[in-house]
């Protein structure tokens, strides 16, 4: 079984006892309904679990469920049996965005307090967004991803105490001997091919097949840019577009959405691609960065939300895509690939899956930083950037972010392939892999 950190977070609510009923949030084929089911088989002697997309595909019994009552009595005609004692039994309400009345009744469910109840789907911000009335005070959300890198060493293998060993190198920016530095820069390249969605993951490390592993990411990829079944004819194929874009605006000197590309048409917005870009972002199959052009802390009062970078929220996918089954554009280092795409994936996703949210510095003058995060200890910005090169050490644009004077900044980071850790003057140098204790 593969190891996830949201295992833990899940199973303290459970046992909590809290009225709360948790909601876990993420996109489709990340592993929720493995993990929420695994917990609540361990730690629930009654655990009932009700797919509601396989419901509303077939028999219809929570189609119009609008009381406890209801709900209840639907829930008897599936698992009656189980049915027994708060501490006792566990009913898991999987994909419920399915059913938007559901998240209403989530309330009254909790404040019944009858029975231990756990939730979860994708496209749940903006359903609830839609709901007639949030649940607000009785539900907790929390948000999934896909295995981070931390989480791709333990299923190679890795154990706790050396995971815990290169935190407490990284919290003391004390680099690694040459043979544990080659070892880590061996798996990022395996997880830049596999990624780290559990089916791809679990195929990798049983088959060892990259053609099998390409297979699960294409079909995943194809699945989400058609998943938008909410949407009409028009929007899914405009969802599609700026799904399938993601890769080449990566290889673009900016990486930016140009909307004039989205449809071919000069004149048009931002805003008149809203709704498809609050889909993408909403479903977790992207992640995006907002553009700041006055980086002063909390960072999110000068973002702007027409300029904004997509990452693809899994970088076994986006390699996939550039690379097909040739692995040695990865593990190679061929000079004639740029990885700096695939690289900023990565640090996209290391950092959304930490919490952190998402920021590049675009000035037309002084360039482009790839990402910047809010340090909440030193009330200042952290810049951040990526380089995938063997000139790791030039960088204008940061040296000139980090020395402006009104932007106070304390630190920024550039990672790279490089084993060697320094500091020159307010610019720390760390190796790429480090990335997944930022």
């Amino acid at each position: 079984m593969l190891y996830r950190k949201i295992e833990r977070t899940i199973e303290q609510h459970l046992m909590s006892g809290s009225n709360k009923i948790l909601l876990v949030d993420g996109a489709r084929q990340i592993g929720k309904t493995y993990i929420i089911r695994y917990v609540g088989n361990k730690l629930f002697e009654n655990y009932i679990e009700i797919n509601m997309i396989e419901d509303s595909l077939g028999n219809h019994l929570f189609e119009k469920v609008k009381t406890i009552e209801d709900f209840y009595l639907q829930v008897s005609m599936l698992a009656g049996a189980k049915m027994q004692e708060k501490e006792n039994t566990l009913i898991f309400i999987d994909e419920i965005q399915a059913y938007p009345h559901l998240l209403t009744l989530l309330k009254f469910l909790s404040q019944d307090n009858r029975f231990t109840y756990i939730a979860s789907g994708s496209l749940l911000g903006v359903t609830l967004s839609q709901t007639t009335s949030i649940p607000m005070g009785s539900i907790q959300k929390i948000q999934m991803y896909p295995l981070d890198f931390e989480e791709f060493l333990y299923a190679n293998g890795m154990n706790e105490f050396v995971v815990s060993t290169l935190r407490n190198k990284f919290n003391h920016l004390e680099e690694l001997d040459e043979s544990l530095h080659n070892k880590m820069m061996d798996l990022f390249k395996k997880y830049l091919l596999v990624g780290g969605l559990p089916d791809a993951v679990n195929t990798y490390l049983s088959e060892k097949n990259i053609v099998s592993v390409r297979n699960i990411q294409a079909e995943i990829h194809e699945y989400y840019a058609s998943d938008a079944s909410k949407y009409s004819l028009e929007n899914k194929l405009k969802i599609g577009r700026i799904y399938d874009l993601i890769p080449s605006n990566m290889e673009n000197k900016k990486k930016r959405v140009v909307v004039k590309n989205i449809e071919g048409k000069r004149g048009k917005t931002f805003n008149d691609y809203q709704e498809e870009f609050e889909y993408l972002v909403s479903a977790g199959i992207t992640l995006n960065v907002q553009a700041i052009s006055n980086p002063k802390f909390p960072l999110i009062e000068s973002a702007s939300k027409n300029l904004i970078k997509l990452y693809l929220n899994d970088v076994g996918i986006l390699t996939g895509i550039l690379y097909g089954n040739n692995i040695n554009a990865i593990l190679d280092d061929q000079k004639s690939i740029n990885l700096g795409s695939v690289y900023e994936t990565i640090v996209a996703s290391e950092l959304k899956a930490h919490g952190k949210k998402l920021y590049y510095y675009d000035n037309r003058n002084k360039g482009e930083v790839d990402f910047l995060i809010d340090d909440y200890d030193s009330l200042s910005v952290v810049p951040i950037e990526v380089k995938s090169g063997k000139d790791y050490t030039v960088h204008s644009a940061l040296n000139n972010f980090v020395n402006n004077e009104d932007y106070h900044i304390q630190k920024g980071y550039v990672v790279s392939n490089e084993r060697t850790i320094r500091q020159k003057g307010k610019i720390i140098y760390l190796p790429i892999y480090y990335t997944m204790f930022f």
